[in-house]
């Protein structure tokens, strides 16, 4: 994977939560090892967020707690959200994800260059479609 990584909310629980993939696994060990930075978006904080209040995040930690251990993983960083992401996010080719969370991923992902890692079988349909880069988790 040559590409730095860009995790989505589900991928972001599972790596917490260490279950992820061996393809996910290896990709973010070679990212680590190569010193590429494995990017989470903002937009996480806001979906665990809405996750917490409605009862179904599944954390001993609080949403707080939890983000912070993730940014505190090796190479993990938070994205950049500026503006012009948010804005392309509404005007994504082809069939994007409806969800907002889900457009302002990919819209991050094309912006930057990332490679997203998900389940969301949305987003691997989008990238299908070749209008994003992405590896399942």
């Amino acid at each position: 994977m040559k590409y730095p990584l860009l995790l989505d909310t589900c991928a972001a629980i599972w790596i917490v939560d260490d279950e992820i993939s061996q393809a996910a696994s290896d990709a973010l060990s070679d990212a680590w090892q190569s010193s590429r930075p494995t990017h989470v978006s903002p937009i996480t904080a806001w979906e665990i967020g809405l996750l917490a209040s409605s009862g179904r995040f599944k954390s001993p930690d609080p949403p707080r707690r939890w983000f912070q251990r993730l940014l505190d993983l090796p190479n993990v960083k938070l994205a950049e959200l500026p503006t012009r992401v948010l804005l392309e996010s509404s005007f994504l080719p082809g069939s994007p994800p409806r969800d907002p969370a889900d457009r302002i991923i990919a819209a991050t992902a094309r912006d930057f260059g990332f490679t997203v890692m998900t389940r969301d079988r949305v987003l691997l349909a989008y990238a299908k479609e070749g209008y994003l880069s992405a590896i399942s988790c």
